[in-house]
């Protein structure tokens, strides 16, 4: 139970190392809430945990193992934290940036397309913001954490 198997080192890079993994790859399948996780994500999500995890641990099941390593990926996301809010390049690298979705009335196919968004989530975005025609739009933007917001346009009247 408290014997390593691996030097506790190894076990905070092995860690490190799943962790920036999974961060790029997640990064680079698209932004979403966890409150717009589809069934489908969250079995992807807990079986990718299960997938890595003796990546991590190199078969070291001990109690300090298992500490070690929940230890560093905290730690690691604490310092990703601070580091994208004390610094703007940080924050564009790590975060990524708002991109706009319809200005004045006019959808951009091409965000909407880079962005793995589909036309039913940005109605569904939009119907929420009590808009249902995309010319009653003068901006939709897809924020860095996956949500959609929506500024109307201001009625003649």
């Amino acid at each position: 139970m408290w014997q390593l198997t691996v030097p506790w080192w190894e076990l905070v890079l092995r860690s490190i190392a799943v962790y920036l993994f999974l961060l790029a790859l997640l990064r680079a399948t698209g932004r979403r809430q966890v409150s717009q996780l589809s069934p489908f994500d969250l079995v992807l999500l807990l079986v990718l945990s299960n997938a890595v995890q003796n990546s991590m641990n190199a078969g070291d099941n001990s109690l300090i193992g298992g500490l070690i390593s929940a230890t560093t990926l905290i730690a690691i996301n604490y310092l990703f934290d601070y580091a994208t809010t004390a610094s703007k390049r940080c924050e564009h690298l790590l975060v990524g940036r708002p991109q706009i979705l319809i200005r004045n009335g006019r959808l951009r196919p091409d965000t909407l397309a880079a962005a793995d968004l589909s036309r039913r989530d940005l109605n569904a975005a939009l119907r929420k913001a009590g808009c249902i025609r995309i010319d009653e739009v003068r901006v939709a933007m897809l924020e860095t954490n996956g949500a959609i917001s929506v500024v109307l346009r201001r009625s003649k009247g």
